[in-house]
């Protein structure tokens, strides 16, 4: 996974944890539910990058 990728995905996980606070400090549920879709989206994108990693890294020939 690239360092730009990793850090986009921290930055949606972040801004979905602030929405969601957000939105149940106003006693909000659509944006909280919203905050809470856009961690879980994060999340996912993060599982993703690392199934790629480990299919990447299993092709390279090991060296001895």
């Amino acid at each position: 996974m690239s360092a730009s990728d990793k850090a986009r995905n921290k930055l949606q996980q972040l801004q979905g944890r602030m929405r969601a606070a957000t939105g149940n400090a106003l006693g909000d549920p659509d944006m909280r539910a919203r905050g809470r879709s856009d961690e879980r989206i994060a999340h996912l994108k993060d599982a993703g990058e690392k199934v790629k990693d480990a299919f990447r890294s299993r092709r390279r020939p090991r060296r001895y």
